[in-house]
Parts: structure tokens; C-alpha cells; sequence
């Protein structure tokens, strides 16, 4: 009886927030017809001193749209991204109220924190249901655009144990193991118009402002496709995190320090459904357009590879795997990521999903130099904190986590 209040609250409080939402998000999609002025060329200089790779002819790129599609190691390559732009002191598109941009409206420049007509940025990252027109007002001429994608069938799993509290449809599918449950009866349970559906179908499609129920023949897969090719200069593959990143780091004429990282909004492994060959088989069906769309752009990557060269590409994931373990044995208090529970500094806890505290953090050492203090923290900041450091009002974001944990706790105890 008890679990059953616990739900109905929660369905309540959902229900609730979701017409609240519904009440604002007309608000933002109606800027579509509102006459802005076009982007004004960034007049900040950039100094060639700082990002010399040894390469004469090469000069970094520093104007950059991120698309941070979900549950695909975006929140890592965000962290990069973010001590990358306030390293060189550049200016970031930066959402209002919350962490993303009104996600899943479509992305709209009036999303934007103190946005003016005219205004120009040199990087966007945060999660939004990408709107080519209007973030490339955002940004200068020769922005360079690159995104990221991961196996559907990976993604799937992961996305439908992350998000299902959030979407009520999954609340009815009976048994210990919904997700399995699901992927057997599909459309026995999943409704296109719920609340939350893009969730659990075609997510990455959708993240690039696609319908997603479409299936696999339908002409509209292949002409999203050939839409992201056309406005992405650079796909990175989840998979394969590191040779992706060195891919990167010669297209924007990088350094090896800039591609430094730690793996963030990683789950427990205890957390991780396994995946039979049949549920992957499974779920990349039920994903069709989302599957058509990662084996396109995995092909173009190890294409790319070969171009790049194998043993060069090799030599230079050593490296980063180097450089990466030597930052962990100077940053990182036990050597690697714990549960939240054990996270001893407050500002340093990941933000979970409702019901468990399946996101692993970490702790900083005590006893790290001065040398590299401030980077140590950075890396290991979670997106929530980070964000908040850099001035967003993440007022929106921090009632519904505040709710949120209270379920949580309330729950669990």
C-alpha cells in the first residue's frame, strides 16, 4: 500500500509538471516567427600563442556547436568542452532556468540566457532538440558542428531504465523485467502521443528533430540522414570514445591536453541489464531509423580511421590512455568512481534518476598540488554543477531534483 501512495505522488506531480509545461512550451515554439537580427562576427582575438600543435598551417577551431544527444557519453565530451571554452576564455550559448534548451521543443535562439538580437557565441553544448536555422544564427560563419552517436540497442537499454519513471506508460507493463517485457510486445505498450514517448523509440532520430516512430523503408530515415551528414562536419561513435576524440582533435587542430578526461554520468555496472544477442537484436528493430542512422555514420568513422591511419590512430589512443591514467592518480581519491553515497563532498554528486542512485561520482584527492587543482576539480564537476558555476539559474532543474531526491529518499527509507 505504501509503494502504491508512493506512485500515485509521484504520477501526480509528473501529471502536474507536465501541463505546467505544456502551459510555457507554447511560448517557445512560437519565437519561430519573431524577427531576430543574424549573428555579428565574434570580435574577441584569439591567441595563437596558447594552441600551437606544432603544425605552422594549423590554427585551432574555437567556434563549435555541440548536438549533446542523451545517454551516449555526451556529458563527458560536454566537460571537455566546457574547461576547453573557459581555458581560452570564449563565450557559451548557455540554456535559462534549466540544463538544457526547453528540451523537447525544438531550439529556438530565445532559449538562450540573456539573449539579445545580434548576439553571437562561440560555443553551444547542451542538451536540445536541434533546430539548424536558428543555432547557426547563433554562431559564426565557419562553426564547426559535430555530434555524437551510440549503438541503439545500447542506448535503449540504458535510456528506458533511466528515463521509465519518467514516462507513464511504462508504469502498466507488468513484471520483473520491463524492459525485457517491452521489447517482446512493443506495441502492446507503447503509445507515439504519451507522455515522454520519444523516450522509447528512435531517441537519437529524435534528438535531431525527427519524428520518431518512423521504421525502417520509410524514405524519411535516409533523408534524416543525409540531413545530419549535411550539417555535421564530425560524427563521434560511443563505442569507440578515444579514437573518435583523436578524430576530433585533428579536425579542430587540438592539443592532447585538451582531449583530457574522466567518464561522467556513468552507471553502476550492477545497474546494467544485460543484453542477450536476441534483446539487442530486438531492440535495434524496435529502433529502426535510430539503427539505420548509427551503422551509416559508424561506417563513415572507420573510413575515416583508415584515412587517418591504424598504428597512427593506435599510437595516439596510448597516449591519451596515458595521459588520462596520470590525471586519475593525481585527481582522484581511490583511483576510480564510487556511489553517491560515498561522494564526501555534496558539490561533487551527479545528478540521479528517480528511484535509485545508480550514477557512480567521485572524490577528489586532499592532497593534490596547486599545480593542478582547479583542473582536477573541473574534470571531475558533474554537468548540473558545472553549469551552475559558470552563472545559469538552474532554478527549474533544482525544484525538480529537490522533489525528486525527497522521492527518493522518502522511498528508500
Amino acid at each position: 500500500m505504501k509503494r502504491v501512495t508512493q506512485k500515485l505522488i509521484l504520477g501526480a506531480f509528473v501529471i502536474c509538471l507536465m501541463c505546467f509545461y505544456c502551459f510555457i512550451a507554447p511560448a517557445h515554439l512560437a519565437t519561430h516567427s519573431v524577427r531576430l537580427a543574424p549573428c555579428a562576427p565574434n570580435t574577441q582575438a584569439w591567441n595563437d600563442s596558447q594552441s600551437i600543435r606544432g603544425d605552422a598551417a594549423c590554427k585551432p577551431k574555437v567556434n563549435l556547436m555541440f548536438m549533446k544527444t542523451h545517454k551516449t557519453a555526451s556529458s563527458t565530451l560536454m566537460n571537455i568542452l566546457l574547461r576547453f571554452g573557459e581555458k581560452h576564455q570564449l563565450k557559451f550559448a548557455l540554456p535559462d532556468g534549466r540544463n538544457d534548451f526547453s528540451y523537447p521543443s525544438s531550439f529556438f535562439r530565445t532559449q538562450v540566457k540573456s539573449y539579445q538580437p545580434g548576439a553571437c557565441y562561440n560555443i553551444v553544448c547542451n542538451h536540445m532538440r536541434f533546430n539548424a536555422p536558428e543555432v547557426k544564427k547563433l554562431l559564426p560563419a565557419d562553426a564547426f558542428f559535430f555530434t555524437i552517436l551510440r549503438d541503439p540497442a545500447e542506448l535503449f537499454e540504458s535510456t528506458f531504465h533511466y528515463y521509465k519513471a519518467y514516462i507513464p506508460q511504462t508504469w502498466r507493463i507488468p513484471g520483473e523485467n520491463q524492459f525485457e517485457e517491452f521489447l517482446a510486445h512493443p506495441n502492446r505498450y507503447f503509445d507515439p502521443k504519451g507522455i515522454n514517448a520519444f523516450y522509447l523509440k528512435n531517441l537519437q532520430f529524435f534528438d535531431f528533430g525527427f519524428e520518431n516512430d518512423l521504421e525502417a523503408g520509410d524514405a524519411r530515415v535516409q533523408q534524416g540522414i543525409e540531413y545530419v551528414e549535411k550539417h555535421f562536419q564530425h560524427v563521434l561513435i560511443s563505442e569507440h570514445f578515444e579514437e573518435s576524440l583523436i578524430l576530433l582533435k585533428d579536425a579542430l587542430c587540438w592539443q592532447m591536453e585538451d582531449l583530457l578526461f574522466f567518464r561522467l554520468n556513468a552507471r553502476n555496472a550492477l545497474y546494467v541489464a544485460f543484453m542477450s544477442p536476441e534483446l539487442k537484436t530486438q531492440s535495434r528493430h524496435w529502433n529502426a531509423a535510430d539503427w539505420q542512422l548509427y551503422r551509416h555514420f559508424n561506417a563513415t568513422f572507420w573510413a575515416q580511421v583508415e584515412t587517418y591511419g591504424r598504428s597512427r590512430m593506435a599510437e595516439q589512443v596510448r597516449e591519451l590512455r596515458r595521459r588520462n591514467a596520470e590525471m586519475e592518480v593525481i585527481c582522484i581519491d581511490g583511483g576510480g568512481a564510487v556511489e553517491a553515497k560515498d561522494i564526501t563532498d555534496r558539490h561533487m554528486k551527479p545528478w540521479q534518476p528517480i528511484g535509485k542512485a545508480s550514477i557512480l561520482g567521485y572524490n577528489l584527492r586532499t592532497d593534490i598540488d596547486p599545480q593542478h587543482q582547479e583542473l582536477c576539480r573541473k574534470m571531475l564537476t558533474p554537468e548540473i554543477q558545472y553549469l551552475t558555476n559558470l552563472g545559469v539559474d538552474l532554478w527549474i532543474t533544482r525544484l525538480w531534483g529537490w522533489f525528486k531526491d525527497s522521492i527518493v529518499q522518502f522511498g528508500t527509507s
